[in-house]
C-alpha cells in the first residue's frame, strides 16, 4: 500500500505506483487522505453530526491530493494493472489532522480517528465507489467495528483495518466478535463494490447514534479516587451514587430472576426504589464502563423491573422492626423523598420515628411538581407503603411543631428534610409566572395561564415544564435560554425528551418584558467562560422577539429559610443550614441543605443522618448468588451489544474483574498477576511503556496506572528515572531493590525483610510464576 502522505505531490503518487505495478509487478492500493472530499464537505458533515469542536483550517486540503486529480490518475493506475494482470485499488482512508486546541498533546496538530472518521471516511467510498461503477477495489480504515464490519463486508469493502475500537476497553477481546459476524457471511471472490450500499451505509452513519456526537458535552467518567496499589478491582458505577448502591449485585440477581432479592438488597440503601427507578438522575449510568463499549447498562430501569416484580413478595416477608426503648425518639420534618427516607432508615432500626407533612400526601416536589407523564402516584404510593412498613407514624396535614416544642415532647433528634419550595426571580415585566407554583396548580388540575408559553431556564425543572405546557394544550412551548443546549445543566436525557416532545429552543438569549402577546429578549454570544468552565453569555444589544402569553420562571428553585431561623438554626449567606446544625440533635438534608437536590442525594443526607441516631452504619450481606463469576464477567468483557437483551447480560461485573488498564494497552504493560490465594493484581512493566497514556484515559479511577501501580523494572536507570513509581528491581534470586512509600530498600524475599506481608507475596509471584516479564 502506498501512503499518500499530505502534500505529497500527485506525479510523485503516480510514479511510485506504477513502478510497483510495471518494475515490481506488485498488486499495489493507494491509502487516501480525508482531505480529498473537500474542506466544505468535510466541514459540514462534522458540524451536523455535533463535532464542530473539531478545528480545522482548509490548508491540508489544498495541499494535498485533490479530488480532481486523483480520479484521472486512479483511472490510469486502473488501466496499467488490467494490462499487468495485477490487482489495483485503494485504501480508504488515512487518520486526519486536526488543531490541538485544549492542549490534549504538546503539539500544534493531532490526528482525529475512531467514529468522526466514520462517516468521512465511508463517504470517500460511496463517492470512488459511484466514480468507478463498482469496479475499482477498496479497503477500508477508518472506525470500522463491531458495529459495521459486517455492513462494510458486504459491501464488498474488504480487507478491513481496525484500531481505534481496539484500543478501548474489551478492544482486544473483540476479536471474538467480529470473528463470528465475519463467519457468518459468505465469502465471494470480489466481483465488485456495492455501490448503493455504501451510499446508504454513508448516510446512514450521520444519524447513527454510535456516530453522532452527544448534544451535551459528555459528563465526567472518572471517579474522584485515586487508584490503590492493590486490590484495585471497583464498580464504577457504584462509586458514581451517592448511596454506593450495590449495583451489579443487584442487576446480577435480576439476570437470574430473583426480582424480590434484587428488591431486599436494593431496599438495603434505597427506601425508594419506585421513584429513583423511575426519575433518578442516574450518575451511576455516566460512570459505567460500558460507555467506552457502546451504551451504559440501563441502571435505572433495572432497579424498576426489580421493584415491579419483585414487590409482592418482598413486602410480604417484610416483619415489623424490633422496637427500641433507650429514649430516642425522632422528629422527620417534611415528607418528600429525603424525609421519608430518613423515617424508613431510622423506623427500619426499631427507633420511634414521626413523619410531620404539612399537605395530605407523603411525596413532595417529586408528587405535587413532577409531572404525571413523568412518574404516577401509584409508584410514590408504593415506596410510601414500603417505608410504613417500618411502623412510621404519619401526621399528615400537620404543621410541625417549633424545635423547642418538639423537644418539650421528648422527640431526641430531629431532621429538616424541607423542599426548596421558594421560587427564583424572574425580575422582568409581564406575565411571568414561577415554575413550581405553576406547575403544582396544572398537576392539581386547576387553570393554569398558557397560550404561547416561552420557558425560561435550562434546568431539568425547566424541561418539565416545557414538555408539560405541550400536553397541557400550549399553542406552542419554547425554552429560552442565555447560553446554549450544549452548557444547560439539564441532563442530556431530559433534554433530549424535550427535544423530542417538540418543545422549540431560543438559545442565547436574555428575556427583557413580556407585552402584548411577545417575549422580547436580548441576543446573547458566547464569552470567556466562568468558574464552573461554562461560557458567560454577554449582552450585544441586538432584541429578538418570539410569541408568548406565559412566562414560566424556572430560574432556580431556594428553600425558605425561615423555617429556619425562626427555629434559632444558623444559616449561610444563601439560607440554608448545615447537616449537623447549630442545636444539639437537629439535622438538615436534601433541599434543606443543598438547595435543589437530586432525589438520591436527599437518600444519602437520610442515611447519614440515621446513621447519626443509631451510632452505627447499617449492617447486610449480599446474598452469594448476586455475585458473578470470574469467568462470566470475562466472557462479557469483549461483547457490543447491538440489540436489546437483559441488563444483566451486558453489565461487565466490574466489581468481579476490572483489568481495564489491561485491556487498553497496545503494549501490553499493564499485566495482571494471579496471586497463591487467587486475587489478581495490576503489574506495570516498565520496560514496555511507552506513556501513551491510554490505561490512564480508561481507568474508573482519578489515575494514570502506567504512574501509580506497582510497577517492575528491568535497569537500574529505569527504576531511578521514575521516581513516582512505586515498585521493584530485581537483583539476582529473591533479592529486590523495592521503592514503596517513598522509600527506597533492598529486600530478600529468603530472609527477614521489610517488606508488607501483600507487597512480599506480590514480587515473589511475579519472580516464581511470571518470569517471562524480566526476559
Amino acid at each position: 500500500t502506498v501512503s499518500t502522505l499530505h502534500g505529497c505531490p500527485p506525479d510523485e503518487i503516480e510514479r511510485i505506483a506504477s513502478y510497483l505495478l510495471e518494475k515490481k509487478h506488485l498488486h499495489t492500493f493507494v491509502k487516501c487522505n480525508p482531505t480529498i472530499l473537500g474542506y466544505e464537505t468535510a466541514r459540514s458533515i462534522l458540524d451536523s453530526m455535533g463535532y464542530d469542536y473539531i478545528a480545522f483550517d482548509d490548508h491540508h486540503f489544498k495541499e494535498d491530493l485533490q479530488y480532481a486529480d486523483a480520479v484521472p490518475m486512479f483511472h490510469r493506475l486502473q488501466a496499467l494493472a488490467d494490462k499487468e494482470g495485477l490487482e489495483f485499488g485503494l485504501k480508504l482512508s488515512n487518520t486526519f489532522p486536526v488543531d490541538v486546541k485544549a492542549g490534549e498533546l504538546p503539539s500544534e496538530e493531532m490526528y482525529m480517528a475512531g467514529k468522526s472518521l466514520f462517516p468521512l471516511t465511508t463517504t470517500m467510498a460511496a463517492m470512488m465507489a459511484k466514480e468507478f461503477g463498482g469496479k475499482l477495489r477498496l479497503s477500508y480504515a477508518g472506525g470500522a467495528d463491531a458495529f459495521n464490519i459486517d455492513k462494510l463486508f458486504a459491501c464488498g469493502i474488504w480487507p478491513i483495518t481496525m484500531a481505534t475500537t481496539e484500543l478501548k476497553p474489551g478492544g482486544y477481546q473483540r476479536f471474538t466478535q467480529i470473528g463470528d459476524k465475519l463467519d457468518a457471511l459468505d465469502f465471494k471472490p470480489f466481483t465488485g463494490v456495492d455501490v448503493v450500499g455504501i451510499e446508504a451505509l454513508s448516510l446512514a452513519a450521520r444519524s447513527d447514534k454510535y456516530h453522532v456526537k452527544a448534544i451535551k458535552p459528555l459528563p465526567r467518567r472518572k471517579l474522584y479516587e485515586k487508584v490503590p496499589l492493590l486490590d484495585c478491582f471497583t464498580a464504577p458505577c457504584k462509586g458514581g451514587c451517592p448511596i454506593h448502591q450495590d449495583i451489579p449485585e443487584y442487576i446480577e440477581l435480576c439476570r437470574k430472576g430473583a426480582y424480590a432479592s434484587a428488591l431486599r438488597l436494593i431496599t438495603e440503601k434505597n427506601p425508594l426504589p419506585f421513584i429513583t427507578g423511575t426519575i433518578c438522575a442516574h450518575n451511576c449510568m455516566t460512570k459505567c464502563m460500558r460507555n467506552y463499549y457502546d451504551e451504559p447498562v440501563n441502571i435505572r430501569a433495572t432497579k424498576l423491573v426489580a421493584a415491579e416484580k419483585g414487590y409482592d413478595a418482598y413486602m410480604s416477608k417484610i416483619t415489623p422492626p424490633a422496637p427500641v426503648t433507650d429514649g430516642r425518639k425522632v422528629a422527620v420534618i417534611g415528607g418528600g423523598p429525603t424525609g421519608m427516607s430518613a423515617a424508613y432508615f431510622v423506623g427500619r432500626a426499631g427507633i420511634p420515628v414521626t413523619l410531620f407533612e404539612k399537605v395530605d400526601r407523603l411525596g413532595g416536589i417529586v408528587r405535587q411538581v413532577i409531572p404525571a407523564f413523568r412518574i404516577s402516584d401509584e409508584a410514590i404510593d408504593k415506596d410510601v407503603a414500603l417505608m410504613e412498613k417500618m411502623g412510621v407514624e404519619v401526621k399528615l396535614n400537620t404543621e410541625a411543631p417549633s424545635v423547642a416544642e418538639l423537644k418539650a415532647q421528648g422527640y431526641t433528634h430531629i431532621f429538616f428534610a424541607v423542599g426548596a419550595w421558594k421560587a427564583g426571580r424572574l425580575d422582568i415585566p409581564g406575565n411571568v409566572v414561577p415554575v413550581i407554583g405553576w406547575l403544582r396548580d396544572m398537576k392539581a388540575g386547576k387553570d393554569v395561564s398558557l397560550g404561547h408559553v416561552a420557558v425560561v431556564g435550562g434546568g431539568n425543572t425547566a424541561m418539565d415544564a416545557a414538555r408539560a405546557a405541550l400536553r397541557a394544550g400550549a399553542k406552542s412551548s419554547t425554552l429560552v435560554y442565555r447560553r446554549t443546549k450544549k452548557y444547560m445543566p439539564a441532563d442530556a436525557e431530559e433534554l433530549e425528551m424535550a427535544i423530542a416532545d417538540g418543545v422549540e429552543f431560543l438559545e442565547l438569549v436574555a428575556p427583557v418584558e413580556q407585552k402584548d402577546g411577545k417575549l422580547i429578549c436580548e441576543k446573547m454570544k458566547l464569552g470567556d467562560p466562568d468558574d464552573k468552565g461554562r461560557r458567560k453569555p454577554v449582552p450585544t444589544g441586538e432584541m429578538v422577539e418570539i410569541p408568548c402569553d406565559t412566562v414560566v420562571s424556572a430560574v432556580g428553585e431556594k428553600v425558605e429559610s425561615e423555617v429556619f431561623t425562626r427555629n434559632g438554626i444558623t444559616v449561610d449567606e444563601k439560607g440554608i443550614p448545615a447537616f449537623k446544625t447549630n442545636l444539639e440533635g437537629v439535622y438538615a438534608g436534601g433541599d434543606a441543605m443543598r438547595g435543589p437536590a437530586t432525589v438520591v442525594e436527599g437518600i444519602a443526607d437520610a442515611q447519614y443522618f440515621a446513621n447519626a441516631v443509631i451510632g452505627e452504619a447499617h449492617k447486610f450481606a449480599i446474598p452469594a448468588k448476586a455475585v458473578a463469576t470470574r469467568e462470566e464477567a470475562v466472557a462479557k468483557k469483549g461483547v457490543l451489544c447491538e440489540s436489546a437483551k437483559c441488563e444483566g447480560d451486558r453489565c461487565l461485573t466490574c466489581n468481579v474483574v476490572c483489568q481495564v488498564c489491561a485491556d487498553v494497552c497496545p503494549n501490553r504493560a499493564n499485566v495482571v498477576i494471579e496471586l497463591p490465594d487467587g486475587r489478581q493484581q495490576i503489574l506495570h512493566v516498565d520496560r514496555m511503556c511507552n506513556e501513551c497514556g491510554n490505561c490512564a484515559v480508561f481507568c474508573p479511577y482519578d489515575s494514570a496506572p502506567y504512574r501509580e501501580k506497582f510497577t517492575l523494572f528491568l535497569t537500574r536507570e529505569g527504576f531511578d528515572e521514575s521516581v513516582n513509581n512505586q515498585g521493584f528491581l530485581p537483583l539476582g534470586g529473591k533479592k529486590v531493590l523495592v521503592r514503596l512509600d517513598s522509600k527506597v530498600f533492598e529486600a530478600d524475599l529468603d530472609a527477614k525483610n521489610d517488606l508488607p506481608a501483600d507487597i512480599e507475596v506480590f514480587i515473589w509471584t511475579v519472580l516464581t510464576k511470571y518470569a517471562y516479564l524480566m526476559g
